[in-house]
């Protein structure tokens, strides 16, 4: 038998090379590929991509993170600083336990979705209509290809951890409202819609984790099936995640802890902290600040308006105002940002 295997092989290992080798091609291809679409992403999280999306291919998470080294930025396809053989050896020498820490990887709004008409801080049911009419009848003009809800789209004030009336809307009435908003969108624009999880939409959870922990991780009971997202035709993004509209990082405003604050405006702090071009709500204020490089590269950050009333119970004197933004990227990543107010139900 042994004889008849050593023949075979020798007979044969010319295709059986060429497969080995195609195969390893085609991995480099796929990894290759990975990096250019999250080119900010972690190592770590373009691995864990891979090997969620090619579980032939990378059978585990190190192999997919060996391959996205060898030829990710810096290495330039030179070999990793250590083998996986070595990196084996090291991890059992230690016997270091399994870390639970998880990246949340980056989300590239696809080349076809490259108009995306930008509402941020809505804050169902204290809306303003006339406003929200405004944006959205002035994004079905522009030819917007998609919408991009930008976070605190609803205001689950019931459930928050202040003091509440009772007397306002409930937390049935305020879910219904934002479904049929989302059924009302779908219908007139007929174009994909991304649902960005903003910190008013965190209080969700954090009633679950506080007052019915038993729920949590029950599938019924998770805000994107109570607001019947796949039912609608609605692309969540979670909470922290950072969403890349072209070379534009776009974020809710609450990803950075506390606040992205600053005594002159609210894009002056983003671009404090994000130092890249990125766009934010939150702050229900428009702003923008640039600055250039020593070599060159100029950065913008952007603060948008919100689409809510401007003068709250909690705080009815403030420097808010109304707005939204349309946004416009091409092939190479390259985009424009249209930062629009509305005062006196004009745009701006």
């Amino acid at each position: 038998m042994y004889c008849t295997l050593v023949a075979y092989l020798d007979t044969h290992s010319y295709t059986l090379k060429s497969y080995l080798l195609m195969a390893q091609t085609y991995k480099a291809e796929i990894a290759q590929e990975m990096i250019a679409k999250f080119p900010n992403a972690s190592t770590n999280a373009i691995a864990r991509i891979l090997h969620e999306q090619y579980p032939i291919e990378f059978t585990n998470k190190d192999a997919a993170r060996t391959m996205v080294r060898i030829y990710r930025d810096g290495l330039k396809g030179k070999e990793p600083l250590r083998s996986e053989e070595e990196r084996k050896l090291a991890m059992s020498k230690w016997n270091l336990p399994e870390s639970d820490y998880k990246e949340i990887p980056e989300f590239q709004l696809p080349e076809s979705h490259n108009k995306p008409l930008f509402l941020t801080d809505i804050h169902f049911p204290y809306q303003d209509n006339e406003a929200l009419e405004i944006a959205l009848e002035h994004g079905y003009k522009w030819g917007a290809n998609c919408i991009y809800l930008n976070g605190d789209t609803m205001d689950c004030y019931q459930i928050s951890r202040f003091i509440k009336d009772r007397r306002m809307r409930d937390m049935g009435d305020e879910l219904e409202m934002v479904r049929e908003f989302l059924k009302n969108m779908k219908k007139n624009f007929d174009i994909p819609i991304y649902y960005k999880i903003g910190n008013h939409e965190d209080r969700w959870e954090n009633f679950l984790r506080l007052q019915a922990p038993e729920l949590l991780g029950i599938a019924d009971f998770e805000l994107r099936n109570v607001l019947r997202f796949n039912e609608i035709g609605i692309q969540e993004i979670k909470s922290k995640q950072v969403v890349k509209a072209g070379k534009l990082s776009l974020l809710h405003g609450h990803e950075f802890g506390h606040s992205v604050f600053s005594p002159v405006n609210p894009a002056r702090g983003l671009y404090m902290r994000a130092k890249e071009s990125s766009i934010i709500g939150h702050h229900h204020q428009t702003s923008e600040h640039s600055e250039k490089s020593l070599n060159g590269k100029v950065v913008t950050t952007w603060s948008v308006g919100a689409l809510c009333g401007m003068k709250p119970d909690y705080m009815p004197y403030n420097k808010w105002n109304l707005g939204f933004a349309e946004i416009e990227f091409d092939k190479n990543g390259d985009f424009e940002v249209y930062n629009k107010r509305i005062i006196n139900n004009k745009v701006r």
